[in-house]
């Protein structure tokens, strides 16, 4: 069984960065997409970026790409979300999720990390 545990979020004004990190347990990670998804009141969770563990290819959703970046640390098991230039609209909970590769649904998630950017 993997277990994910997001920490770093908080609260930042707009402009300003955050670094969230998901760290993995359970589990080697080598053959896992590590994902992640975001949350705001009354919206639908949403893609926002993952990465392979394997490779490090990423993929990231068109609203933050050149914005956030996705990257790993294969020897921790740990997963990171670098966010920069921060908009009151990237404000929600963000989760990290993982799937085996070759899966359509991410089969594990973590608590979520709160991140509100505001004035």
């Amino acid at each position: 069984q993997v277990r994910l545990v997001e920490s770093g979020g908080g609260m930042v004004e707009p402009g300003g960065s955050l670094r969230l990190s998901c760290a993995a347990s359970g589990r080697t990670l080598s053959m896992y997409v590590m994902g992640w998804f975001r949350q705001d009141q009354g919206n639908e969770r949403e893609f926002v970026g993952a990465i392979t563990m394997a490779e490090g290819l990423t993929s990231y959703a068109d609203s933050v790409k050149g914005r956030f970046t996705v990257s790993r640390d294969s020897v921790r098991n740990t997963v990171y979300l670098q966010l920069n230039s921060l908009k009151p609209e990237d404000t929600a909970v963000y989760y990290c999720a993982a799937k085996p590769r070759g899966e359509s649904k991410y089969t594990h998630w973590g608590q979520g990390t709160q991140v509100t950017v505001s004035s």
